[in-house]
Parts: structure tokens; sequence; C-alpha cells
């Protein structure tokens, strides 16, 4: 029923699962999704995290490295496009512009645009990661034509005019836990104005379980959690959600 647009598998600690990755997919399944897509941040742990998930079904993957990642390997455009190569890989990043620790290097800003190169060689989608960095996160969009293959802003929490920027380019809006939180009512608001078929849900785990376990270990289980708030808050219901959110996302990565 659930597609979880964007999670970290190979990150989630499995001693809440019996150190047992197998019982991490069964107790997922048993929550009812059916898809989800397992999101690259470095180029160090690519490798281990592709062997680990590539096998599974209904799991995919991406590659591409973090903004907030500043002393790791340096993607090239060369490299992003051969990697992209594999099977079940759909989409370049995460990548984007994290302002929240920093005042907004460059560097930042020349991984985005690396990135941004890939996917219009491999004409894949782009995994978007955004926070504090509105005006440059949609001018580098803009400038590198980004709108060609779109993607997703992932675990969104800007306001409404990002949102519509974003969406007139090409992209949907991905909604993590985050929404259910007590004090994101920002997130609601915006949230409630996302057009249906622009709309995805995702868990990010490990991080950002949602209520009511915020500050446990988050896994994809949780992402029908999202789906309910959305329901209650756009006067929809969870089937409803889940269906178009899964819907997108199979459009989106062209599954």
């Amino acid at each position: 029923m659930f597609f979880d647009s964007h999670c970290h598998l190979d990150r989630i600690d499995l001693a809440d699962f019996d150190n047992d990755f197998n019982n991490l997919l069964q107790q997922t399944r048993a929550q009812q999704v059916e898809q989800m897509v397992c999101i690259c941040v470095n180029l160090e742990s690519f490798d281990d995290m592709y062997e680990k998930v590539a096998p599974v079904d209904g799991v995919y993957a991406t590659v591409g490295v973090h903004p907030d990642y500043e002393e790791v390997q340096e993607p090239e455009v060369g490299q992003l496009v051969e990697l992209s190569k594999k099977d079940k890989i759909v989409a370049i990043g995460e990548t984007g512009l994290d302002y929240y620790h920093t005042d907004g290097p460059e560097w930042q800003r020349q991984r985005f645009r690396i990135h941004i190169d890939a996917a219009l060689e491999t004409d894949l989608p782009l995994i978007i990661h955004t926070r504090m960095a509105k005006q440059d996160t949609i001018g580098i969009l803009k400038e590198h034509q980004a709108d060609k293959v779109g993607g997703v802003m992932h675990c969104f929490t800007e306001d409404w005019e990002m949102a519509k920027q974003a969406i007139d380019l090409g992209f949907y809006i991905s909604i993590s836990g985050i929404v259910t939180f007590n004090q994101a009512q920002n997130v609601r608001d915006m949230a409630v104005q996302i057009p249906d078929d622009r709309l995805l849900i995702e868990t990010d785990a490990p991080w950002l379980a949602p209520v009511p376990y915020r500050g446990k270990t988050n896994y994809p289980g949780h992402v029908h959690l999202v789906a309910e708030k959305l329901a209650e808050i756009r006067g929809s219901d969870v089937e409803t959600i889940a269906e178009l959110t899964r819907n997108n996302a199979q459009r989106l990565f062209r599954l």
C-alpha cells in the first residue's frame, strides 16, 4: 500500500530488529510498505549500501553526496553517471544546500551543480535536500535547467512559496514525520496546499520518527503515520493518500 520515497535502510540500527536486516524488512512489510528508495549520502558507503538493498524486491537506491558531509570524497559528473547505470538506481542525490550550520559555502553550491549535471546526463530525477537556502536552491535549479529532469524536495519544511516554485520546476514535495510534530504547524499549513499529483511521503529513517515514536529509531514501517496525519489535515483518508503518493513515486522514479 505505502511507498516510502526516502529512507536510509543501511543506517538503521538493527538492535531494534534483533540485529537482523531481514527482520527489519519483515516488520516493514507488515506495515504494508511495498516499495521504498534507499538514499545514498556519500560515495564511501555507496557500494556497501547498494549491495545490501539491491537484492531486495521493491527497494531501489540513489547515488549522491549529501550537502552536510564536508570531509568526504567529492563527486564528479562522470563518476555519478557511471554508478547510476547500476540496476535499481532511480535518482541522483541526495544533494542540495543546507545553510543551517554554515554561511553558505561555495563548495556546497559547486557540489550541487555537479549533481544536476549528472542528472541531466542520465535523465534521472534529483533528490533535493534544502534548509535555510531557499533563494540559492531555487536559483541554481533554474540556472542549471533542472526542470528538464525534475525530482523531489525531500523532507520539505519550507514555506508554500518555495514549494510552489519547486512544483513549477517539475518537482514533487515530500512530507516526513515532522508533519506530526506539535510545533510544526508551518509544515501542516504548507502540506495542505500541495496538489495531489505532486505529493510524496517519506520517513527519512532512521531519523525523524513521527509521533508517538519521536526520539526513537525510525524505520519505513512508520510511513503510515505520515499518511494518517496528511489524511487528517487534508480532509482525506489514509487509503487515498497511500494510493496517490504511491502512484506519484512510481511515476517520478519510472517504476
